[in-house]
């Protein structure tokens, strides 16, 4: 990878969990089980490689449709590994924010999160975002209602509201948009993923379930990125 550009941010949309499971005749939630320990890979995979931003969609609004022996059990899975993750950040020194709406969760695991953001505030190799009750259109509809509120309030005024001003109201303020965007299993479509944020990003498609993802398939997607001429729009040749 010495000769490579590495991203500086990279999203993924962690497709294929239930197929995984589905395929080798085990629980849904065993699915979700086996793609937690692939997150943990890829934090660490990714701090290695270089990567200073990793975002990944863990949990959007549309997913509390499912059923509601999957919902308990993914809750289950965001207790656990809020505290797995507090070991896992440390030791790579990797800071964690959550993207979403989070009043919606127990009280337990809003305290959870919070704790792992606090505690990992600090932590300055890569900064690990995890989208958790997020969905892009509700993070617009968020940040315009308190964009208006200041208009009204007048912190703002309407002559202010810029691109740069609008990213500044949404969930990723502060964090540049992702150059990259991988999804797994095959399917190729957002599913209402950071919207705004990938207007100009490259995208790379697998078949690989996210259960299979491994640092081979990651280095795969940023040779293809690197294979791309990132062009914001401009005609070049």
């Amino acid at each position: 990878m010495d000769d490579v550009r590495v991203p500086k941010h990279v999203a993924i949309i962690m497709d294929g969990n239930g197929r995984w499971a589905k395929k080798r005749g085990l629980p849904r939630k065993m699915g979700h089980v086996e793609g937690c320990k692939v997150v943990e890979r890829t934090v660490e995979d990714a701090a290695r490689l270089g990567i200073k931003y990793l975002t990944v969609y863990a949990f959007s609004t549309e997913n509390w449709k499912r059923s509601e022996e999957e919902v308990d059990a993914l809750m289950q899975l965001f207790r656990y590994y809020t505290k797995r993750l507090l070991k896992i950040a440390g030791e790579n020194n990797v800071r964690v924010k959550m993207i979403g709406e989070r009043s919606r969760f127990a009280p337990d695991i809003i305290d959870g999160i919070n704790k792992l953001e606090t505690t990992t505030a600090n932590n300055t190799r890569m900064t690990f975002v995890i989208a958790v009750n997020y969905g892009s259109r509700d993070e617009i509809r968020r940040s315009v209602t308190r964009m208006l509120a200041d208009c009204q309030a007048g912190v703002i005024s309407a002559a202010e509201v810029s691109e740069e001003r609008i990213s500044s109201y949404l969930d990723t303020a502060g964090i540049p948009d992702p150059d990259l965007l991988i999804r797994t299993s095959g399917e190729e479509r957002l599913s209402n993923f950071l919207l705004w944020q990938l207007a100009y990003s490259e995208f790379y498609f697998t078949d690989v379930l996210w259960p299979d993802f491994r640092k081979e398939e990651l280095v795969k997607a940023i040779e293809m990125y690197n294979s791309r001429e990132r062009r914001y729009g401009d005609a070049k040749g």
